[in-house]
């Protein structure tokens, strides 16, 4: 046996050891990456699953292969399906477009004046009824429907309210199968969801659907009709957040059912303001779209007066004039009388000043036309108490339908 030094036996011994630290090393991490791409490959194919995903996400979860020289590809499709997307089924081929169009003389062809949306509520053999916005059919000299499957049908208007901003029109309804059903708006709840459908922007986004909730119940609106600075009606409406934009009118604003709540009108469009849009309950809108559907009209209650606020008038006149008691700071003046008029026909007189109906105080106009056209019915009698040269009296009226 040879001689070796001590050191050199030292040195040779430390580095066998720190070779075999690295050998180690090595195996150690070879196995450890076979073991996590086996776990990854068995992963891939389903055989361990980290969790039961049907019973996590409620979803239908339907596996496809596609193979491939190389390998294989596995993707999985969701069928998503919820009460938003069921609701959305029930309603969206119930909600049309509609296009205004105008001729500004004989000449000229029709010109496209605006579009909006209706909802598709009756079909009575091979028509079809439409419900809408007045505001939309404003103005029109003809109009046209586009069905969802972009059919286009020349449409009739049957009648328009401006008060309630509804119209009525109808089409040939041989190519429609599917109605609306109509829910219950006074149910509603603060907070229920709610999901506005129609065309904003025109017919290139038909079919738009936006979710939200009821924002507000019983609200009303006040509507300036000849843009005199003087609201000449509150609209009674509801309000949501769901986004309700221009082409939006007229659509249908429906509940988790499915089922028609409200049909979409207007928003406030503000800048600083954002998701405020409001829409006319389903339950006042009925009784309007049977009379304009039969009649082609509303039919409300009529006194045949011409009104003016009192507080627009002068405090010279109110007293000198009017002669009113300076503790009567509102009322209705009666500016002009229809001859023959229920009010002609109980003695009221022009500068008589209206202050209460059947006991109850009249403000303003608002006050007296929704008490006419909500409380009372054609043929009713009511009471008017007003102020003639400064005094208070009373007569009674018999109602009769308006005439147009």
């Amino acid at each position: 046996m040879g001689y070796y030094d001590q050191d050199y036996i030292n040195e040779y011994r430390q580095k066998n050891r720190k070779r075999g630290y690295f050998f180690s090393g090595f195996i150690g991490a070879l196995l450890g990456g076979l073991i996590v791409a086996a776990s990854f490959f068995f992963l891939i194919r389903g055989d361990i699953l980290p969790f039961n995903e049907e019973e996590e996400y409620g979803q239908e979860i339907v596996d496809s292969t596609e193979i491939n020289e190389q390998n294989s590809t596995v993707r999985n499709v969701l069928n998503v399906t919820t009460d938003i997307t069921k609701a959305v089924d029930r309603a969206i081929d119930t909600v049309v477009g509609i296009t205004n169009y105008t001729t500004s003389n004989f000449w000229t062809q029709s010109m496209e004046a605006g579009t909006g949306s209706g909802v598709i509520y009756k079909k009575k053999g091979n028509t079809a009824f439409i419900v809408t916005n007045h505001h939309v059919i404003e103005n029109a000299d003809q109009l046209e429907v586009t069905l969802p499957d972009g059919t286009k049908l020349e449409a009739e208007l049957l009648g328009s309210d401006i008060w309630t901003d509804l119209a009525v029109i109808r089409v040939d309804g041989s190519d429609i199968d599917r109605v609306a059903e109509f829910g219950d708006s006074d149910s509603l709840k603060l907070g229920e969801p709610v999901i506005a459908i129609g065309n904003p922007l025109g017919l290139e986004f038909s079919g738009s659907i936006t979710q939200g909730i009821i924002s507000g119940l019983e609200r009303t609106v006040p509507i300036d009709f000849d843009q005199d600075g003087v609201a000449d009606w509150n609209a009674e409406v509801l309000q949501t957040d769901a986004a309700i934009n221009p082409g939006n009118s007229g659509g249908a604003l429906v509940n988790i059912s499915g089922q028609v709540i409200g049909i979409n009108s207007m928003k406030i469009a503000e800048q600083e303001v954002e998701g405020i849009g409001f829409s006319i309950p389903i339950n006042i809108a009925i009784p309007i779209i049977e009379d304009l559907e039969q009649f082609g009209q509303v039919k409300r209650p009529y006194m045949g007066v011409k009104l003016q606020d009192i507080t627009q008038i002068s405090g010279y006149h109110l007293h000198e004039t009017l002669k009113l008691p300076s503790d009567v700071r509102s009322g209705l003046l009666i500016a002009e009388i229809v001859p023959g008029s229920p009010a002609d026909r109980a003695g009221l007189k022009r500068l008589d000043v209206i202050v209460k109906l059947d006991g109850k105080d009249v403000h303003n106009i608002i006050d007296l036309r929704k008490y006419l056209y909500t409380e009372t019915d054609i043929g009713d009698s009511l009471t008017v108490g007003y102020y003639r040269d400064g005094k208070y009296e009373k007569v009674t009226l018999e109602l009769t339908e308006e005439q147009f």
